[in-house]
């Protein structure tokens, strides 16, 4: 059907298997040799169009269309609320702030946030995150950093002070913000 010779298409998909956009399965069955299946990896599948941000901008728009702001308020809270209660049961051991800091980077960066912290000179403690898999969707609706904010504040516990000082959505090149505690650092 594509013109080509079997030994061929082992060659190409030889060379994506190399490259990591392709691997190999053997598929046991029948008599002699076994099948062989070739399926895109993750690598492989990210050449490939993802309108994954497009769809969730468009969904947040049409939800504020057709069933109004308070809708679509009620959404981001039920979200930061789902959120809040998974970062508390994460972080129930961790005793220090220091310790709930690291932890809270440590879950966000497994969200895709490529988040990391550190202690500042003045004993603050800044958590970063390089990346935010949720910009498009934020852009269509700023309310979710806004709740964002708020589940930090929340999950740091209330003798805590957080701040947002660099902002993607205001044009820096990461998220950061820097933590408090207060009475003391």
């Amino acid at each position: 059907m594509l013109g080509t010779t079997g030994e061929n298409a082992r060659q190409q998909l030889s060379k994506l298997a190399r490259r990591g956009l392709v691997a190999q399965r053997s598929r046991p069955g029948g008599v002699g040799r076994p099948a062989v299946e070739w399926r895109l990896t993750e690598a492989g599948h990210g050449r490939f169009p993802d309108t994954h941000a497009e769809l969730a901008s468009r969904l947040i728009i049409s939800v504020r269309d057709t069933l109004g702001e308070a809708a679509l308020d009620r959404l981001v809270e039920a979200r930061g609320a789902e959120t809040l209660a998974h970062y508390r049961r994460e972080l129930a051991d961790a005793g220090t702030l220091a310790a709930r800091v690291a932890r809270l980077a440590e879950i966000r960066s497994r969200e895709g946030y490529m988040a990391k912290w550190q202690e500042e000179a003045d004993g603050s403690l800044l958590l970063i995150e390089n990346h935010c898999p949720i910009c498009s969707a934020a852009r269509t609706c700023p309310a979710f950093c806004h709740s964002e904010l708020q589940v930090f504040h929340a999950v740091l516990g209330p003798d805590v002070s957080v701040e947002r000082v660099e902002h993607i959505l205001e044009g820096a090149r990461r998220c950061a913000y820097r933590i408090i505690k207060q009475g003391g650092s």
